[in-house]
Formats: structure tokens, sequence, C-alpha cells
């Protein structure tokens, strides 16, 4: 009798044991599953939104060596928006986009080439839902182009190196220039003034000194 009671507990000992390695098994391979699920998500995040950053984070140094990527090459570096507004000539909704009501102090650089272009010195309220400007920062890296899309002749704006569709100037904008040149949101990326010596453009921090960066 004795000698069954031992054999029933060895038995149901190893029993116990099998199941805990199992349940400690599956607890393993659940980590496992999951570990593998989020770097494959992280990595999907950075070859979605990693390489749009980086091809925008190009210092004056890298701009002057600029060559630009192939079309199919800027479909997957840019988001929908920005391919649309700089190769296609796209005009994105007023006051729906990122840069119209901006006051923060810095410098708007061409998303593709990282060029600069303008600056928040020279930007104003023209009331009209998108980012206006009196002039452009660095003026050869402007082009004006003439266009006649809308049956109506405008000037238009391109980057110089990137070939960048910008938007447009116009001949009713303030003293002291009169000029208004009413730029997408898509085609830049802004720059605070406190970032211009991180993001290699120390040489327009001067533009602020003594200003509010915010």
């Amino acid at each position: 009798m004795h000698t069954n009671f031992v054999a029933v507990e060895i038995s149901t000992a190893g029993v116990r044991l099998q199941r805990e390695r199992v349940a400690r098994e599956r607890i393993r391979r659940t980590q496992l599953l999951r570990a593998t699920l989020l770097c494959a998500a992280l990595t999907s995040a950075f070859l979605l939104f990693g390489t749009r950053t980086l091809l925008a984070q190009r210092a004056p140094a890298a701009t002057a060596n600029f060559r630009k990527p192939a079309t199919s090459e800027l479909k997957k570096l840019l988001t929908p928006m920005q391919f649309e507004v700089t190769q296609r000539e796209y005009t994105e909704p007023p006051y729906k986009n990122e840069f119209w009501n901006n006051h923060e102090a810095g410098i708007y650089v061409d998303v593709v080439s990282g060029e600069p272009l303008f600056s928040s010195t020279d930007k104003y309220e023209s009331g009209t839902g998108w980012p206006s400007f009196t002039r452009p920062l660095v003026k050869e890296n402007i082009r004006n182009k003439t266009d006649n899309m809308l049956g109506v002749e405008r000037t238009e704006v391109r980057s110089r190196r990137a070939d960048s569709h910008l938007g447009h100037v116009f001949d009713d904008g303030p003293k002291p220039t009169g000029l208004r040149y009413c730029i997408n949101s898509a085609s830049m990326r802004f720059i605070p003034a406190s970032q211009l010596e991180k993001e290699g453009y120390g040489e327009y921090a001067k533009l602020f000194v003594g200003l509010k960066t915010k």
C-alpha cells in the first residue's frame, strides 16, 4: 500500500514537472514572438519615417554636393503630400498645413535637399492660410519660373538644387520688398533657432541673437 502511494506521488510529481516545463516553454515562445514582432514594427517605422527624416536632414556641407534621387526613390523617402507638392506641383490645403501658423524662430529648408530657403524673420501673417515670406533667406537657392497652369500667368518658385516646387511669389506683399512668397509647408523642413548649430546651419544663428527663440 505504501509502495503504491509513493509511486503515485512520483508519477504526479513527474506530470507536474512536465506541465511546468510546457508552460515555461509557452511563455518563452510568447516572449520571443512579441520581441520579434516589436523588432519588425520598429524596423518598419524606421524605414517609413526614418529615411524621410534623413533625406531632409542635410546640412549645408552635404547640400553643396546634393544629387537628387530618382523619382521612384523619392516616392519612398517623402510622405505622399511632400511628394505631390515638390514633384507634381500640387498645392496643399490652406490652414491645414504644418507651418502656416508657426511663430517659432528658425529657418526653413528644402525637404528634399536641405538647402536653406526662408527665415522666420521674414515670415508674416498674410491671411492666406499658407506660410508667407517677404524674401528668401538665400536668394541663390531660389529660382523663378513662369507658370500658366491655371490659365493666368504666375511666377512659380522652385528650389535650385532639388528643383522642388515650393509655391508662388506675388507682388502684393508688405514693405520693404512688396513681395509675398506663398509657400507650401510640405516642401519645407523647419529648424528651430536653438537647433541651428546642432543641425549644421550655425551660420544663420546670428539672425536670431537677442530674439526670443519661441
